[in-house]
């Protein structure tokens, strides 16, 4: 299984703030608590343990307990799930929407960065227990982003009307989405496998939740994967001051603005991933959930007639919290309030939007995790990796946009010269002595010499792009050979995890996909992944 490594800056696919975040640039500190290194992680240990109750821990077992009574668990995963009682046990945590049927590839890599990490801390930190979670994002309402995934080009689409929480959709209407993805997968004994896991899910389950949670079980229970489904009533009940303080106070709003615009200070690129609102709770009925809006003196839940003064919706806040959903900015704080976690995995714009919540979480004392961004991955094959050899093509060049990858491999097989930059140093410095003449001369000149240059450097780039579109024509079988494989590699024209779905590997590969990948992916080394299976 060769594998080699790309840094994530030079695959032109990752922003500046966070490459600048992987090269711990000094100005990002304050945005984050500790950067996720081994020797890092014994200060959050301790900072974890401090502010973690036993009563916490008490609760988070007897949910989780419940929530596995229908679950054919591994004996590795029960025992990740007991060992949560123990005030030495921590968590490492990653989170995803229920895409059906994992959705992109980078659901499987979130979710082994998250084992590879609790398995590395415990050969680190041995008097500790780690458990890999996935957090289930059972309370999202969109619907849109989540009911499809792609399969060799293909939308494999579930068409239905949907409203509330997406965990509590029926599966009802799935069964044609099996039959259409049967169709297109053919009848090998990966496939078959494929059609049973599908089914078992999703056909054989009446909600999304419950059929999400049976999934990411059976492919990862061999590696104690513990599954949180946190929209749970006895669970909000830990999170019931910080409901309130959100609805009487404004505090995220107030904090996350600020760092909002600190962090605008630090990069005038930077853009806010997500905006606060003064009140950042849904209300979650079934088939609803709705912002709550404060609307002086009287709380409101938008498109409905659900209204309370302040002592009613305290009130109801305490007699049924369940009823109150985070939305993405507090979210991450529910998360770190209900789990005895050290570190969140997750992808380039989630750790993006992290960076907001720093001053957030200082406001109501809760500890603020390490943040890692996931393993990614470039799948390739022995065959396309001899491709790539024979056509000289590197890795950095397989990661080019489309425009400039064909620019800069048709220049270095052409037999001519067709980069025209020496002759455009030569000609701006014959203008340098043009503009010294005009200079000593007449300076109204100095604009007919400009517009002469500018003229005649198009010129020259005009003479280049049609050569280069020449040499295009002439060596249109290698452009097309390369170009094919490049689409390959990057469906879509973009990062082949945030295309993919699993299963096109699967049925290549079969149960050997997983174990390959756990096998491979280092979760703190910070480089793009590219494995040859």
């Amino acid at each position: 299984m060769p594998k080699d490594c790309i840094s994530f800056k030079n695959t032109g696919y990752f922003s500046t703030l966070i490459c600048d975040y992987l090269d711990e640039h000094q100005d990002l500190k304050p945005f984050y608590n500790r950067f996720p290194s081994l020797d890092n992680f014994k200060n959050q240990i301790a900072e974890k343990q401090a502010h973690f109750s036993e009563a916490s821990r008490k609760t988070l077992y007897d949910v989780l307990k419940k929530q596995y009574k229908s679950v054919d668990a591994s004996a590795l995963t029960l025992q990740n799930i007991a060992l949560l009682k123990a005030e030495n046990t921590f968590t490492i945590t990653t989170g995803h929407q229920l895409n059906l049927f994992t959705g992109p590839l980078y659901f499987l890599y979130k979710i082994v960065s998250a084992i590879n990490l609790s398995n590395e801390l415990k050969t680190a930190y041995p008097d500790s227990n780690f458990v890999p979670i996935y957090w289930m994002a059972t309370e999202d309402h969109d619907f849109d982003e989540i009911n499809y995934f792609n399969f060799r080009g293909k939308k494999v689409q579930w068409n239905r009307q949907a409203s509330g929480a997406v965990g509590e959709l029926s599966t009802e209407g799935l069964d044609e989405v099996f039959n259409a993805f049967s169709d297109e997968i053919g009848q090998t004994q990966n496939a078959e496998t494929l059609k049973s896991l599908f089914k078992a899910a999703y056909l054989d389950h009446d909600n999304l939740a419950d059929a999400t949670r049976f999934l990411a079980n059976a492919l990862f229970k061999d590696y104690g994967l513990v599954i949180v489904e946190a929209n749970n009533a006895d669970l909000k009940k830990q999170f019931i001051p910080y409901i309130e303080t959100e609805l009487l106070n404004e505090t995220a709003f107030k904090a996350v603005n600020e760092s909002i615009t600190e962090l605008a200070n630090y990069s005038e690129n930077y853009s806010p991933q997500v905006n606060p609102r003064e009140i950042n709770l849904f209300y979650l009925t079934e088939n609803l959930r709705e912002r709550i809006v404060f609307e002086d003196p009287i709380y409101k839940v938008v498109n409905t007639k659900i209204t309370w003064t302040k002592d009613a919706i305290l009130d109801e806040v305490k007699k049924h919290p369940e009823r109150f959903s985070p939305n993405v900015i507090m979210r991450p704080l529910y998360q770190e309030v209900i789990l005895p976690n050290l570190c969140y995995i997750g992808g380039g714009g989630e750790l993006a939007y992290w960076f907001q919540l720093k001053k957030y979480f200082n406001a109501v004392n809760v500890p603020f995790p390490t943040l890692l961004l996931r393993n990614s991955v470039l799948i390739q094959t022995e065959i396309q990796q001899k491709k790539l050899q024979k056509l000289n093509i590197s890795k950095e060049d397989v990661f080019l946009k489309r425009h400039t990858f064909i620019n800069k491999k048709v220049r270095e097989i052409s037999n001519i010269d067709i980069d025209f930059s020496k002759q455009k140093k030569h000609l701006e410095a014959q203008f340098e002595d043009l503009y010294k003449l005009a200079e000593v001369t007449d300076k109204s000149f100095l604009g007919a010499v400009k517009a002469q240059e500018l003229k005649q450097l198009k010129g020259l780039s005009h003479l280049e792009d049609r050569l280069l579109k020449a040499q295009k024509r002439k060596l249109k079988d290698a452009v097309s050979r390369m170009t094919a494989l490049q689409t390959e590699l990057f469906p879509g024209g973009s990062l082949q995890e945030r295309n993919t779905n699993f299963s096109e590997f699967y049925l290549e590969y079969g149960p050997t996909l997983i174990p390959s990948l756990v096998d491979a992916l280092e979760p703190l080394k910070g480089e793009f992944l590219i494995l040859t299976l």
